[in-house]
Parts: structure tokens; C-alpha cells; sequence
């Protein structure tokens, strides 16, 4: 019987200092873990951070890594987010190849505005187009090009927060 592989949102609030990230990404390493995706910046108290890992595994694999992580010495709280409801958003870069003419890049940015994205950035036959949602989203917004179109696709990575009196306390 194969075990399935879910998608996990980690959310983790960890003390701000150098090597924590090295610690986490480490202990995720050693396990065979791979990251999906990885954000981290400080929270609103410039001494603690915010980490928010996308990985994938079944949930009792899952749950042994988060009591790992909840015994470092750097991590004030774990959360699989993914267990209760929440709120996902990531911010795509996508670069394009277009005609270097007005006509051309009239009609991405129309094209891109279809989808709720933004031109950021036109000229010199590429352009630069801005969005911010669901993963899921930025999928089907990238496949909705011509792979031949696409010059460069930069991700942000998963940020995520449950919905709710629901909060990662100290």
C-alpha cells in the first residue's frame, strides 16, 4: 500500500538570529525532506521571524518533523497550517518575449489584467508582469503563455496565515 503525499504549509515562529534558517532547512535535510517552498522575514517584534514552509509527505512523517523543529532551541512555535482552514499567497514575476512595439505590449498587459496581473516593467521586446495570489492560480496564469513566450518565471515562495482567532503565539 503506497503512503500519500499531502501538501503541508509549516508555519513557524523562530527567534531572529543568524544560523536559525541554516537549522531548519538542516533538519529538513537530514530527514530526506525536500522544501517546496521557503519564506522567512521578521515579524512585527524585530527579535522573532516568520518562516513558512511548503513540503510534501504524509501527515505522520510530517508530524515528526514539526516535534524535531519544536526542540530547537531557535523555534518558539510550529503550526501545520494546512490542518485547519487558512490563507495562502504568493507573487510571481513572469517575463516575456513580445514585438517591441505599443500594439504588443497593449494586448499582454490587457491579457495579463484578465487574470488580476499587472505590466510592471515594457520595452526592448520583453516585458515584465506582476501578480499576487493562490499557487494554484500562478499555475494556470504561467500555462496560459506560450512556453516559447516565457523568459523567466520568479517565485516568491508560499506565505501563509490561518484564518481566525487562530494565531502562532510566543
Amino acid at each position: 500500500m503506497a503512503v500519500s503525499e499531502d501538501k503541508h504549509v509549516i508555519s513557524i515562529l523562530l527567534e531572529n538570529e543568524a544560523g536559525a534558517l541554516s537549522r531548519v532547512a538542516g533538519l529538513f535535510s537530514v530527514r530526506g525532506y525536500n522544501i517546496d517552498s521557503l519564506t522567512v522575514a521578521r515579524t512585527k517584534d524585530p527579535a522573532l521571524s516568520r518562516m513558512t514552509i511548503v513540503t510534501m509527505g504524509s501527515g505522520n512523517l510530517v508530524r515528526q518533523v514539526m516535534n524535531q523543529l519544536s526542540k530547537l532551541v531557535d523555534i518558539i512555535s510550529v503550526q501545520d497550517l494546512s490542518c485547519g482552514r487558512h490563507v495562502e499567497r504568493e507573487m510571481l514575476l513572469l517575463k516575456l518575449q513580445c514585438r517591441d512595439d505599443a500594439e504588443a505590449y497593449t494586448e499582454v498587459r490587457l491579457l495579463a489584467e484578465l487574470h488580476g496581473a499587472s505590466m510592471v516593467e515594457a520595452g526592448e521586446g520583453t516585458c515584465v508582469l506582476e501578480l499576487m495570489t493562490s499557487p494554484r492560480r500562478i499555475d494556470e496564469f504561467i500555462s496560459a503563455w506560450e512556453d516559447d513566450a516565457v523568459v523567466d518565471v520568479v517565485r516568491s515562495g508560499v506565505v501563509s496565515t490561518g484564518t481566525g482567532a487562530d494565531v502562532l503565539k510566543d
